[in-house]
């Protein structure tokens, strides 16, 4: 008897940690990164309680961007672009470059909020 359709084992895949990635786009690493940089942004303008003319004017840009950025539509932003956001928003950017370990097949890109 067949089992029902609740009870049947699922397969699990864990993921790479970049959902990008495993939804294959070719840009993944650079989507990742856009969405880490965006995020860390958009966090410190909910804490600032700015209006969307008010950081437009801080970041250089109008409001129809300031609200693509406030929605995640990253498409019109380069990773450059996010990075000189966060420097009008008086925030640090550090990179570090080291050798990936061996155990990882590949190198990749981590942005990470302090």
């Amino acid at each position: 008897m067949a089992k029902p359709k609740d009870e049947r084992q699922e397969k699990v895949v864990r993921g790479s940690g970049n959902v990008f990635a495993d939804l294959g786009f070719p840009d993944a690493e650079e989507r990742q990164t856009k969405v880490r940089l965006a995020a860390a942004i958009n966090q410190l303008l909910d804490r600032r309680r700015l209006s969307q003319i008010a950081v437009g004017r801080q970041l250089g840009i109008n409001q129809p961007k300031v609200s693509a950025l406030l929605r995640y539509k990253l498409e019109g932003f380069s990773v450059e672009r996010l990075m000189r956001f966060l420097n009008a928003l008086d925030q640090d950017i550090q990179i570090v470059i080291r050798n990936k370990p061996r155990s990882r097949r590949s190198a990749r890109i981590v942005v990470t909020a302090a």
